[in-house]
């Protein structure tokens, strides 16, 4: 078993990649096995009866992170030995993406579209959401009840398959 307990700088070079969903990169204990899911740094999956490493008898990644610990797409992680470099990878997951609406009825500005875009913001910010801010969309995990609140405000609402990278808050932690 790999542990690893600590950030450490990226610009070490990692020795392996690991794929994590939002809600995984919140987890500061976890146990992943290393039958799939598992990468090198070029995005090949590890077969590690044929990769020499220096435990043959890894089977497994265990996070034992400080309490708190979110992890960010790029963050680099080491252990107590020191010999393994793991890079943590936003995983793609389904997510709605939420942009301004130009083509709404009637006709309006981009000032009146992005007031719309603020006010989808301060509704699913009133809502505890988890949310991913860009400088022209909010992506947020899918959920039938918000759509319909959003598409009622006059924005577009998209469901796609793209990492997701949610805001920490402003306490650095969630409800």
């Amino acid at each position: 078993m790999y542990v690893f307990t600590q950030k450490v700088s990226s610009a070490l070079e990692p020795t392996l990649a690991l794929a994590l969903t939002a809600d995984e990169r919140t987890r500061s204990r976890y146990r992943y096995s290393l039958s799939g899911g598992i990468t090198d740094t070029k995005g090949e999956t590890v077969d590690f009866s044929t990769t020499q490493l220096e435990t043959t008898q890894a089977d497994e990644i265990y996070l034992e992170l400080p309490r708190g610990t979110t992890l960010r797409h790029g963050d680099c992680l080491g252990g107590s030995n020191h010999s393994q470099i793991l890079k943590i990878v936003a995983k793609p997951e389904p997510v709605m993406t939420v942009r301004a609406s130009t083509n709404a009825q009637p006709p309006s500005t981009n000032a009146q579209a992005s007031l719309r875009l603020l006010q989808a913001a301060y509704h699913l910010g009133n809502r505890h959401v988890a949310l991913e801010v860009g400088a022209d969309y909010l992506r947020l995990a899918p959920d039938p009840v918000l759509a319909a609140m959003l598409h009622q405000l006059g924005v577009t609402v998209t469901e796609e398959t793209v990492p997701f990278q949610p805001e920490s808050g402003a306490y650095g932690h969630h409800h």
